[in-house]
This record gives structure tokens, sequence and C-alpha cells, in this order.
């Protein structure tokens, strides 16, 4: 894995693409390709590959795009079944580029595509966009920037408060009267979430983060992607803001940060069934800071679960929730035209703190999940799968293989993972109680 620093391009393919070529103190380029601002794929450039021309480059992009232009217009064979383990269900991805080829103008057809939902999703109904923050008011007030470019496709934004005793945070929205303040006194990132779906009026709920910022078309393509009564989430596209330093590098490729791929998914209770043994990874569906709910659904499957997330057991509050509406039989959507660019931690020591909350969470998670639906597959996973994973990439450690600024986080995240189990432990004994 290059070090930091990594520059980052968003070349539009819609406008003449120039050379490519990195000077100090860049080490590689992350160059993501999009059309009219709908990303389509991208590609990692090192310095022994730079200087490279625009004609080369425009190979390259035909190269990487294709797979989510295909999947986009919705054309055979360009479904991502990735994600799925049966042979049955893992259709191979992007087979039939003769459909793909037999469209005359692929970018004006995506386009009209576009457009077709956008007309369509007038009928999804109105749109509530929630903003839970805790002490971060200058994070908070680009947030808020970068969505006022949405204003047209939101009906009513709320930032709830999850530190009101400090006045930071109403500052800031006292400043925008278009913002609708909630105060939430109790710590947790659950319980913040919880009082903004109460105090939600819209029919659908969306959630992003206050250290995100929000493409100006997001509210719209998250209403857009609610395509039917079957839908009950829907999830977009996490894309780095930087990568600076060591510790942004590292969660973004080293975990593979938050980014789901270029190409739409639809994740039924067929994807819970096909992992039912495994523990399915829902966790891949998508990321908090980027998701959106039917807010009815909450009347069916309940509200997040409070002994999950940040302040409490440490996340996985949104995936546990994506697992209940799949065991509930309805459908969370993956939807890569809903764009959020998210800043990563930029120190190591937050890069750590974030590690072991995120595989305390994690075990809990398996652990919440297993106690509602007894479904083996999570336990298994505890079980089995993390240690096997955890053995593989301990003899790696050992013998000084992979990356090593990887590999020196092995004891924070088993750290996080007897924490989760102790965590679990204790949230079982409490319910018992």
């Amino acid at each position: 894995m290059t070090p930091a620093p990594w520059r980052i391009l968003h070349l539009e393919l819609s406008e003449p693409l120039p050379d490519l070529e990195i000077s100090p103190p860049w080490r590689k380029l992350l160059v993501y390709w999009q059309w009219k601002g709908t990303p389509l794929g991208c590609r990692e450039y090192d310095v022994g590959e730079l200087p490279r021309p625009a004609a080369a480059v425009r190979v390259d992009a035909v190269q990487a795009i294709a797979p989510a232009l295909g999947g986009l217009l919705g054309l055979p064979g360009f479904e991502d079944r990735t994600l799925y383990r049966s042979p049955a269900r893992r259709r191979a991805a992007g087979a039939d580029l003769a459909a793909l080829l037999a469209v005359e103008d692929p970018f004006r057809a995506l386009e009209e595509e576009l457009a077709r939902q956008a007309a369509r999703c007038r009928s999804a109904g109105t749109l509530s966009v929630i903003v839970c923050t805790r002490r971060r008011p200058d994070a908070l007030a680009k947030c808020l920037d970068a969505l006022e470019a949405c204003r047209g496709h939101i009906d009513e934004l709320l930032v709830v408060d999850n530190d009101p005793a400090d006045p930071g945070t109403f500052a800031v929205v006292q400043g925008r009267p278009w913002v609708r303040y909630v105060a939430e006194t109790r710590p947790g990132l659950s319980r913040a979430r919880n009082a903004g779906i109460r105090a939600a009026k819209g029919d659908l709920v969306a959630f992003t983060d206050d250290d995100v910022e929000v493409r100006p078309d997001w509210a719209l393509r998250l209403r857009c992607a609610f395509t039917g009564p079957e839908v009950a989430a829907v999830t977009g596209l996490v894309l780095p803001a930087s990568l600076e330093t060591d510790a942004q590098v590292v969660f973004e490729k080293g975990f593979g940060g938050f980014s789901g791929g270029f190409r739409p998914v639809a994740f039924g209770p067929d994807f819970l069934d096909d992992y039912r043994r495994q523990g399915a990874p829902v966790w891949r569906l998508g990321a908090g800071a980027n998701m959106a709910f039917r807010r009815d659904v909450f009347q069916g499957v309940g509200l997040f679960d409070e002994r999950l997330g940040a302040g409490a057991a440490g996340c996985s509050e949104d995936s546990e929730m994506w697992y209940r509406l799949l065991a509930a039989g309805l459908t969370c959507r993956y939807d890569p035209t809903a764009v959020v660019l998210h800043h990563h931690r930029r120190e190591w020591s937050a890069l750590r703190g974030q590690v072991h909350a995120y595989m305390k969470g994690h075990v809990a998670a398996l652990l919440v999940q297993f106690a509602r639906h007894r479904h083996w597959g999570n336990v298994r996973r505890i079980g089995l799968s993390l240690p096997a994973h955890y053995v593989k990439l301990s003899a790696r450690t050992l013998l000084r293989r992979g990356d090593r600024r990887r590999n020196a986080l092995l004891a924070v995240e088993l750290g996080g993972c007897l924490s989760g189990l102790w965590e679990g432990a204790r949230l079982g004994k409490e319910a018992r109680e």
C-alpha cells in the first residue's frame, strides 16, 4: 500500500480528459471518472505510471466505467451479484458486453434513464434529512453548507444535538432558519437517530453525518432509489474527501473504507438466506453516513437499537437495522448515484479508536442479531470466521507480509472483538434481568 499523501481527482467525462501527472509531495493518484456528476468508476496510478497521456487515460476510463454504465442502464449481465456467496446466486457480472456495445450513445442513454427516474420519484413522498452531531460545530457547518445545495429536494432538515449542554451546535443551527434543532440529552448515536425519527414529518427519512459533505443531487438521487414499496431502505456511495495522511489511506484501502462500488444493487431476503450459515455481511450494504428509510418501516421493525452505535457498543446500529429489514422480507437498495464525501480521521490515534469501536460494535451486533432472530450464522462468524481471519492476519504480520501499517492495527482489532464479546454478554445479562 503506497504511503500518503494520495492525490484525488474527479474527472468529468463530458469534458476533454487531461494528461495525468503528479509531483511531490503526492505519492499516488486516485482518479474517479464521472459523467455530469454521476460517478462511474475509478483507477489508481502509481508514480511509475505517470505522466500518462490523455489518449491512454481515455482507454483507462472506458475499461473502468463499463460495468457501472451497464448496471445503471439495467442491461443484462451487469447486475452486481458479487457479494452473494452461492454460485447459483453469484452470477458473473459484466459478462454481456455486447448489450452495452449495442447502445448507440450510452452517456445519452444514462442521462435519459436518470431523468426518467427523477420524474418518477416525485411520487416517492416527502423527505426529512437528519444530521446527528456532538461537539463538532465546524464540521457541522460545512455539512449544512453542502446540504443547502439540496434544499429543493429536502422537505425538512433536522440537526439532532447529542450534547445540548455545549452551545456550539445550537449556534451553528441558529444562523440557518431553514434547519430545525432537536436536542437529545441522552448520549449515543442510536438515541440521537431515534430522536430525529420521532421528530421527523417526512415519508422518507435520510441520515448523513457531520463529517460528510453531500453532492448537490444527493437528496434527489436518494428519493429516486425508492423504486417500489418493497424498498424499505436506500444507501449510497461514500467517497473519501481526502487521502492526505497514512491513517486515511489505511482506512480507505486497508479496511475498505465505506465505498460499495459503482453499480446499483438490490439486497433482498435472498441475500440473508444465502449467508444464513455464515452470518450475512450486512455491513457491506452501505454506510450510516449515507442512508434513507421509509419512515413507516420503523413501526414494523422498531427503531435503532440503542445498545449499539457510537456512545454505546461502538457501531453497527445501521447494519443491524438493515439485517432486521431483510429478515422482515423487505429490500435494501444500494444506489451509487447518491454520493457523499467523507472526511476520514487524519490522526493515527483517532483511527485506532475508530477501529476498536468498529470491531466492538460489530461483534456486539452479531450477538444482538442472534438473540433477535436465532440465525446461527451470526454465532458462527464470531466463533469460526473471525478467528480464522485473524489467524491469517497474524501469520502475515509475523512473516512481515502485507502492509505493516495495516497489520499494526491487529491488536486493536482483537481488543475490539473481545470488548464486543464482553459487551454482548453484559447486554444479554441485562435483558434477562
